[in-house]
């Protein structure tokens, strides 16, 4: 097995010799969280490997507060918040260094009559690799998390009501080593925490705004690195609380920079081979590559509830700010929403939509249901954007969640791809946060309108 993952025979004997005394099976929620129980690891060899563990279906029902809300077919008073089933999938089996005595397993949702739970983040993203893999296709997949770091603990900065917090930094440290090294020993027991879980970090750099820097893991498939990806985003938050400090992922935590979620793809048939690139094409693109960036490009609009899934996630979209607006892409271009790099075997498309509240099963979803359209439909490529497609006539991404939400409810792809269920749950969330957020008061009213107004 790679540096700490564990397969079952591996975890039974550092349960016999009392070096693992405690598993925790998780999933990920609506938001990408790990949501689940800790179970005794005595408890998990005997029983919990093999039949799974009951968990209250509420937990794909509830808003980021886990209050109970209205709306959802799955979940809900009038159906008894009954349970379902959490099996855990041993390929996910790992150890969490930064937790003593700790091992963790993903799971995978059914219902108790063994159906699985259709609007559960992994379910969604395994029914778009179970199309491409009918088509004898692979997806792989790199995702760029930022985070910004505060000197703060997670409990100050709630008692401050996050209000005048101590960002890590003074300023614009984007490559910078100098300042970058202050948080170096948060950063290296991250990275040293990630890699004993079995994860492949690459490096890290600092980013544009205060206290921002960016873990770079490698890619691998899909469904792999998406699962490393919530393991890491709920890690990192643990490790910066034992440091007694505090880092978000929010996509806009003020008015400088965003986190971004910059996701690669690439495809390769189920025999290895890189199916986006051709040596003999000008431009390095198989036909294949270039119907997926056209489908891409085609329902990013539509299909951007998957990519910003909050408020919050829309107020990163602002022309000149690395984060994109024009539903573009271009070679190499930062730009464009869609970024082409790499060559040969490296080939891919980097998606810059998303934030660092994405929940990147539902947005690598999205990808690939957009691409396999364009595949199947052999969309062109639209003209390549040069210069600043800022400044160019591409049409936008939606600006509010309500225009996404709006735009998904109405997408024949979002139908089709992933089925009236999951578009009525996640449409739903939408409108929980919608009507949370319009009913809010916020400190900017406040300040404008307490004594001049």
């Amino acid at each position: 097995m790679s540096d700490g993952m564990l397969d079952m025979t591996e975890l039974r004997e550092l349960v016999l010799a009392d070096e693992i005394d405690t598993v925790i099976v998780a999933f990920p929620d609506m938001q990408g969280r790990l949501t689940g129980k800790r179970v005794s690891a005595r408890l998990f060899v005997e029983e919990v490997a093999a039949h799974g563990a009951e968990c209250c279906n509420y937990l794909l029902a509830v808003d980021v507060e886990m209050n109970t809300v209205d709306g959802y077919a799955m979940s809900s008073w009038a159906t008894g918040y009954g349970d379902m089933v959490m099996t855990p999938d041993p390929a996910t089996m790992r150890r969490i260094p930064w937790l003593p005595g700790t091992a963790l397993v993903l799971a995978d949702l059914s219902t108790t009559g063994g159906d699985p739970v259709v609007a559960a983040p992994r379910t969604i993203l395994r029914r778009q690799i179970d199309r491409l893999a009918e088509r004898g296709l692979v997806p792989f997949v790199g995702t760029e998390l930022e985070f910004m770091v505060f000197d703060n603990s997670y409990r100050e900065a709630w008692a401050k009501r996050y209000h005048d917090l101590t960002p890590a930094t003074d300023y614009n440290i984007d490559y910078a080593m100098l300042a970058s090294t202050r948080m170096e020993p948060l950063l290296r027991d991250i990275r040293r925490g990630m890699t004993g879980a079995g994860m492949y970090c690459e490096g890290v750099k600092g980013e544009c705004n205060l206290g921002q820097q960016e873990i770079a893991f490698r890619y691998d498939h899909a469904l792999v690195t998406c699962d490393n990806h919530t393991i890491y985003r709920n890690g990192a938050k643990e490790i910066a609380d034992r440091h007694g400090k505090s880092l978000t992922f929010m996509a806009k935590f003020d008015e400088r920079e965003g986190n971004s979620c910059h996701i690669h793809i690439s495809l390769r048939a189920d025999d290895d081979t890189a199916v986006f690139a051709d040596g003999a094409a000008p431009d390095g693109m198989s036909p294949m590559f270039r119907h997926f960036v056209a489908g891409i490009l085609a329902s990013l609009r539509e299909l951007t509830l998957f990519c910003a899934p909050n408020i919050n996630s829309y107020k990163r979209f602002v022309d000149g700010s690395f984060a994109p607006t024009a539903i573009a892409w271009g070679m190499d271009n930062r730009t464009c929403a869609l970024r082409v790099v790499g060559h040969g075997a490296g080939m891919r498309v980097e998606c810059r939509a998303p934030g660092g509240d994405v929940n990147q099963y539902l947005a690598v979803a999205a990808l690939i249901a957009a691409g396999l359209d364009g595949v199947d439909r052999e969309l062109p490529l639209p003209e390549i954007a040069s210069g600043n497609a800022y400044a160019g006539p591409a049409e936008r991404l939606p600006t509010t969640l309500a225009e996404a939400a709006d735009l998904f409810a109405g997408s024949r792809l979002a139908a089709e791809a992933f089925g009236s269920e999951v578009v009525e749950h996640y449409l739903n969330n939408a409108r929980v946060e919608l009507a949370a957020y319009g009913s809010a008061v916020t400190d900017w009213e406040r300040v404008r309108g307490f004594e001049r107004l």
